[in-house]
């Protein structure tokens, strides 16, 4: 089939399949895929893993034959913690090993933190102080375990890893971005930028911070966010949870972030990369497969 240049995909976050330990009850990859391909995506990333088959071949054939690529895989460690470090690097080994034999060598390891998992991370995300931040040191820690772990995927399977800027973990204000990406090797990790994640840690222009990232972008998620229900959650002391269960990452152009003049930067910088849509929900809540079509109406309507 012929893939646009700028190819859109979606995952199965948008349909409650969370890296989280949740009540609720998510449904099965076979529909997530379906639904993903019925509402005119042509790629996914993984889930969570044990989401999908565990075997390559198992793993290609449910993918291809709904017409759909493997384009990536979240992996989240808790890289300030250098004990975390040797696991996670096992764990993306492992996850970057079935989607390379599977047939997707180009797919990357999404890294993140280990988000969701700081009670005061996760309390205060999308209201992050100053005082909250970790020293730089510490990040020059996180930014060191996050290039042993792209190093020994390179090495290995040849294949590349971009960093996730997260709510509810220690990479989520624009500082933690700047200090992440002066501290690691550009050779070996780039950035997944995240328009919704953006905003919520406190980025109010996020179409500026792509043309000031863009050199280390090699992976875009598009996520819109909610002014109104953040203003909400400030008031109601929410935390990360209690705003994704209130919609703070609404439908795309419904929130704030200005996906028209997004496009049209990586359409002038000839990006020829993925744009995965990213509508979270948490398990069993809402219509995914109606928002789905919604946001690939929407990006249409916006000539994506």
């Amino acid at each position: 089939m012929t893939i646009q240049k700028m190819k859109i995909a979606n995952a199965p976050c948008s349909w409650g399949v969370l890296e989280f330990e949740l009540e609720g009850e998510a449904i099965g990859y076979q529909q997530v895929l379906d639904e993903i391909a019925a509402t005119g995506y042509a790629g996914t990333e993984l889930g969570d893993w044990g989401f999908m088959p565990t075997d390559p071949a198992q793993l290609h054939n449910v993918v291809n034959k709904r017409g759909l690529d493997l384009l990536g895989a979240f992996v989240p460690v808790a890289l300030a913690d250098e004990s975390a470090l040797p696991e996670g690097i096992e764990r993306a080994l492992k996850t970057a090993g079935l989607m390379h034999a599977a047939g997707y060598p180009h797919a990357f390891i999404v890294l993140a933190d280990n988000n969701g998992t700081v009670p005061e991370r996760t309390r205060n995300a999308g209201r992050i102080q100053a005082d909250q931040l970790l020293s730089p040191a510490q990040y020059k820690t996180i930014a060191k375990g996050a290039d042993a772990l792209a190093a020994a995927v390179k090495e290995k399977y040849g294949m590349r890893t971009v960093f996730h800027h997260h709510g509810a973990g220690y990479v989520e204000t624009p500082q933690e971005i700047d200090w992440l990406l002066e501290f690691t090797d550009p050779q070996l990790v780039g950035l997944c930028f995240d328009t919704g994640h953006y905003r919520l840690g406190g980025g109010n222009e996020p179409l500026a911070a792509l043309e000031k990232y863009y050199d280390r972008v090699w992976h875009v998620h598009f996520k819109d966010f909610s002014p109104g229900v953040a203003q909400q959650a400030a008031a109601n002391n929410w935390d990360y949870f209690e705003s994704v269960r209130n919609g703070i990452f609404c439908e795309l152009g419904k929130g704030d972030v200005p996906f028209g003049a997004i496009s049209q930067f990586l359409k002038s910088k000839n990006y020829d990369g993925w744009i995965v849509v990213e509508q979270d929900v948490l398990p069993g809540m809402g219509e995914p497969k109606i928002c789905a079509q919604h946001n690939r109406d929407y990006l249409k309507s916006i000539g994506l």
